[in-house]
């Protein structure tokens, strides 16, 4: 059996990276660097006191890494600030989502997390109102071509984002977590009755644990962004360490999974944070997530040779002869799943052909 990528190596076994050479540190790093994870490593080894054993090559990499997320935390905290500030007159109900969420509510999964983006879920009636009062503050849209602003504003399950004109960041508004036109229909309201409140800001909330694991679950596995698809699936595997402490968590993540019809994403995030990152799931939680959401035999045979491939860092050394057609595989797919065949066609005649003219 082929050994897992040194990454992988990593978040498994951390205790064992204070053996490595310096060929496999930049092999290590080089892997971790493509999958956006360096600062979560470094987070990873001053967790487990291992950092005074690294070589001191790696580890001036690994403090530049902590650097920078130190610096970005603090950027979103201030951003999110500008965003409360820019909405308050609307009144609408501020959920953060995803990485904003974590670095928020200081949640562990947050420690050395990047991203590009702020996400926050607002009612869809709303949306006018929210957006008219981020174009007032600055925020302007970042999609002016007529089609995509009709793809976003009808069938999709976001407005085009927005960046900001002078900082240059951006933010998603979303008013619900899949588009318009997939095949599965998660309920808003059902998500934003259940968020809570962020500990120290009374204004902000974001979404319930049980809810957030499945927004992970769904954005993995659902819509095909999968750049950074290990980096998320390390996401899931501390949201389930963390909020797995809580009794009631694993009885409602399943219910709540059957309430929003996203049973088979959760089937495939359990699986996968279980086989990869070794993630402790109750035994009876496996198997009624198993019963309910999972695919057939020759179907999931499938779907693991895809994402046992497609979740590993993008770097040839994680890499077969058949991981970039799994990954062209399940950008497929991801288009599938989000729009009927009809409109998909439609949609995807329009961008290689119409589209490129309009752009020259």
């Amino acid at each position: 059996m082929t050994a897992p990528p040194l990454l992988l190596q990593a978040f498994l076994q951390p205790a064992r990276l204070a053996s490595l050479d310096l060929a496999q540190w930049d092999m290590l790093i080089r892997q971790a660097r493509k999958a956006n994870l360096l600062a979560s490593l470094h987070a990873r080894l001053h967790e487990h006191d291992l950092l005074p054993q690294i070589p001191a090559q790696p580890r001036e990499h690994l403090a530049w890494s902590h650097a920078i997320a130190e610096r970005h935390a603090l950027a979103v905290r201030q951003e999110v600030a500008l965003i409360r500030q820019a909405l308050a007159a609307s009144g609408a109900p501020v959920i953060l989502l995803k990485g904003a969420a974590y670095v928020m509510a200081q949640l562990p999964c947050a420690r050395g997390r990047l991203f590009s983006d702020i996400d926050i879920l607002v009612p869809k009636e709303k949306l006018d109102e929210v957006e008219a009062a981020l174009m007032m503050h600055g925020w302007a849209a970042t999609h002016h071509d007529a089609y995509d602003q009709r793809y976003y504003r009808t069938w999709m399950h976001e407005l085009p984002p927005m960046r900001h004109i002078r900082r240059m960041t951006v933010i998603d508004v979303h008013h619900a977590i899949v588009p318009e036109t997939a095949p599965i229909h998660p309920d808003p309201a059902k998500l934003r009755a259940a968020a809570c409140r962020i500990e120290g800001h009374a204004d902000l909330l974001m979404l319930a644990p049980a809810d957030m694991v499945l927004h992970s679950a769904v954005h993995l596995f659902h819509d095909g962004e999968l750049e950074n698809g290990l980096r998320d699936l390390v996401d899931l595997h501390g949201l389930l360490q963390h909020f797995g402490s809580q009794p009631t968590f694993w009885p409602l993540l399943v219910e709540r999974a059957a309430a929003l019809e996203l049973v088979r994403p959760l089937f495939y995030a359990l699986r996968y944070a279980r086989s990869m990152l070794h993630t402790e799931i109750p035994a009876d939680t496996l198997a009624c997530v198993e019963q309910a959401g999972s695919p057939g035999k020759s179907l999931l045979t499938l779907m693991d040779a895809l994402f046992l491939r497609a979740l590993l860092p993008d770097h040839p050394s994680c890499a077969d002869r058949l991981s970039g057609a799994a990954r062209k595989m399940l950008y497929v797919r991801a288009n599938w799943l989000r729009m009927p065949p009809l409109l998909l066609a439609r949609h995807l005649l329009h961008k290689a052909f119409i589209s490129p003219k309009t752009e020259e």
